[in-house]
């Protein structure tokens, strides 16, 4: 009876010291996960738009079927393909890549942290940038690719459909109010990253 009394003591000191060892969810966790979301998902509406609109307005594209109307016609419908299904979808595959060119930013003035573009665009004269606010980090980098690959993939029919209709305010509609990654009143912690 005394060696099971004695295992049962240890076995209690060990889920003790793995229980104090191990360490507690903090805030500050919580809270970067939910900034690198916010700001990820935010770049990644930005991305989306600004490749939309380089699209030429005039291109359309073909979709839906080819019925024959009752006079003996076909009429193919023709809709802008910057905002087509297709496009969005071929816009999917490499548009993560693009968070290469986003880091930390700190404003000096406020201490508030955000995600900014920090390389211009092709063709893009970028305004003058103090690259000393903003913090470089390669495997931070990696993260917010990643990051921007889980958003895609969980919320793909969620910005195909916000797109495809012309919405105002896609960012504030996907990253408030439909994944709640930028809602102040809800943190959410992320441990993929």
């Amino acid at each position: 009876m005394g060696s099971r009394r004695r295992w049962d003591d240890a076995l209690h000191l060990l889920a003790l010291l793995l229980l104090l060892l191990a360490p507690a969810p903090p805030r500050a966790r919580a809270r970067r996960d939910a900034e690198v979301y916010c700001g990820v998902c935010r770049a990644l509406i930005d991305e989306i738009d600004w490749a939309v609109k380089k699209v030429d307005p005039k291109k359309t594209i073909q979709v839906g079927s080819y019925r024959i109307s009752p006079d003996g016609s076909q009429k193919p419908n023709e809709i802008p393909y910057a905002r087509s299904e297709t496009h969005l979808l071929e816009l999917f595959e490499n548009i993560c890549s693009s968070m290469d060119d986003y880091a930390l930013y700190v404003d000096p003035d406020t201490q508030k942290r955000s995600y900014m573009r920090f390389a211009p665009r092709d063709s893009e004269k970028m305004s003058s940038v103090d690259f000393k606010n903003f913090k470089f980090d390669p495997e931070n980098s990696k993260s917010l690719k990643f990051v921007c690959e889980n958003i895609v993939e969980e919320y793909e029919d969620e910005i195909i459909s916000l797109f495809t209709h012309e919405a105002d305010h896609v960012a504030d509609k996907l990253c408030n109010a439909k994944s709640e990654y930028c809602d102040p009143s809800v943190q959410t912690l992320h441990p993929e990253l």
